[in-house]
C-alpha cells in the first residue's frame, strides 16, 4: 500500500520535529513544506531534502493529501479552513483553533465534505500512556476515583526566539501546555463533565531575554496560572494546575490517578516514554515496564495514525473532535474563573481506541 502524501503550512521551530521524525512511520511520507516567508521553506526543505512552494502551490497539488498545519495558534484556524476548502484531510498543531467558534466551524466544514482533522497533541498514542491505559483497563490500581496533574515552569521568554505569542490570546500556560495534560486525562478517564478554576495574569509584561529579540517587552495577554478543577463522566475528580509563574520549578508529578486499589504515575503527557510507576497499598512506587512501541517518538503518530486511518477506512485516533473538547474545557477554565462558576461542558467524544502493543503505523 502506497504511502500517502504530506505538506507542511509553517516552517518554524516545530516544523524541523516532524521533518525529521516523519520519517520514521511507514503510512506517510512529508514531501513538501510552504510558508508565508517562502525562504524559510526553502531553508527547511533543503535541510530535510523535500521539496519548497508557496501556501497556494502546496493547497493546489493533487498528490498531496494531508495538510499538516504548523501556524501560530492565531493562525490554525483559518489555514485549517483553507485546507478543508482545497479538498485536503487536515492535522493541526494543537489547540485546534483559538476560539470555540472556529474549532466548530473547522469540525462542521469536514464532515460536510468527508474530510479528516486531526490535531496534536499525539503523545497520547505513546508507549507511556498508552502503557497506563492498559494498566487501568486491566484493573491494576481498581476503580479510578481521582487524578493530579501540574505543569509548571517559568514561561518561555528566556529560551524561545521569538516567545510573544506564547503570551498572547490563545497562549498561555493552559493552551500551550494544557492540551497535553487534558488529552492524556481524556485518554485515561473519558470525556468531561464540567470544569471550574480560578486564573490570573501575574506579571503583566515579560522580558525577552533569548536572542535574537534579547531586552524586547512583551505585553501579557492571557491567564499564566490557571488552577481547575475537572469532573469526568465516569466519576474521577482531577486537580489541573498550569502555570508560566513558577520561576524556581518544582517536584510536584507530571500526572498522578489514584484507584480504589493503588495509585499510577503518568509520565510527562509532553513526551511519549516512561517512565510508569504503580504503587499498592502499603508498597513503595514500582516501575513498570512499557507494553507499548512509540516510546522513543518525536511527533508524528497522529498524522501516522490518521494517514493508516484515511488508506483503510477506519476512525483515527488524535481526532478533531478529541482536540475540541479539550478547547472546549480550556475555555471553561477562563470562563468558570470570570463567572465564579463552574462550567458545564456541551462537547463530548469518544475514547480513542488503544494502539495494538505491537502497532506498526
Amino acid at each position: 500500500m502506497s504511502k500517502v502524501k504530506a505538506g507542511i503550512i509553517g516552517c518554524g521551530n516545530i516544523s524541523s520535529t516532524y521533518l525529521n521524525s516523519g520519517k520514521a512511520f511507514e503510512s506517510f511520507e512529508i514531501t513538501a513544506c510552504a510558508d508565508l516567508d517562502l525562504a524559510r521553506a526553502q531553508a527547511r526543505a533543503e535541510e530535510y531534502g523535500t521539496r519548497a512552494c508557496s501556501v497556494e502551490q502546496l493547497l493546489a497539488d493533487p498528490d498531496i493529501a494531508i495538510i499538516i498545519n504548523l501556524t501560530i495558534p492565531l493562525a490554525h484556524a483559518n489555514v485549517c479552513l483553507q485546507a478543508l476548502e482545497a479538498g485536503k484531510h487536515v492535522y493541526v498543531e494543537k489547540p485546534l483553533a483559538v476560539t470555540r467558534e472556529d474549532g466548530q466551524k473547522i469540525l462542521a466544514l469536514a464532515e460536510s465534505k468527508g474530510l479528516l482533522v486531526g490535531s496534536a497533541p499525539d503523545t497520547f498514542l505513546g508507549g507511556g500512556i498508552q502503557t497506563c491505559r492498559k494498566l487501568i483497563e486491566d484493573g491494576l490500581i481498581g476503580t479510578p476515583v481521582a487524578a493530579i496533574a501540574f505543569m509548571l515552569c517559568g514561561g518561555h521568554e528566556n529560551w524561545h526566539p521569538d516567545p510573544a505569542f506564547y503570551y498572547d490570546v490563545g497562549g498561555g500556560p493552559m493552551f500551550d501546555m494544557g492540551p497535553y495534560y487534558l488529552t492524556a486525562l481524556v485518554s485515561l478517564l473519558g470525556p468531561i463533565r464540567r470544569v471550574t478554576g480560578s486564573a490570573r495574569v501575574t506579571f503583566p509584561e515579560r522580558t525577552i531575554t533569548s536572542a535574537p529579540k534579547h531586552g524586547q517587552k512583551i505585553e501579557v495577554k492571557t491567564p499564566t496560572h490557571i488552577a481547575g478543577v475537572l469532573d469526568f463522566h465516569s466519576g474521577p475528580i482531577a486537580t489541573l494546575v498550569t502555570s508560566f509563574d513558577v520561576m524556581a520549578g518544582s517536584n510536584l508529578p507530571n500526572i498522578e490517578v489514584y484507584g480504589s486499589q493503588g495509585s499510577l504515575r503518568v509520565p510527562d503527557p509532553n513526551g511519549f516514554g516512561g517512565p510508569v510507576y504503580i504503587r499498592k497499598p502499603g508498597a513503595d512506587w514500582t516501575e513498570v515496564p512499557l507494553t507499548h512501541g512509540y516510546f522513543d517518538q518525536s511527533r508524528g503518530i497522529g498524522v501516522a495514525d490518521m494517514a493508516e486511518a484515511i488508506r483503510t477506512g477506519r476512525p483515527h485516533r488524535a481526532s478533531g473532535k478529541l482536540a475540541y473538547h479539550v478547547l472546549e474545557a480550556m475555555h471553561g477554565f477562563h470562563d468558570a474563573s470570570l463567572e465564579g462558576k463552574h462550567y458545564e461542558m456541551r462537547s463530548s467524544c469518544e475514547i480513542p481506541e488503544p494502539l495494538p502493543t505491537n502497532a506498526v503505523l
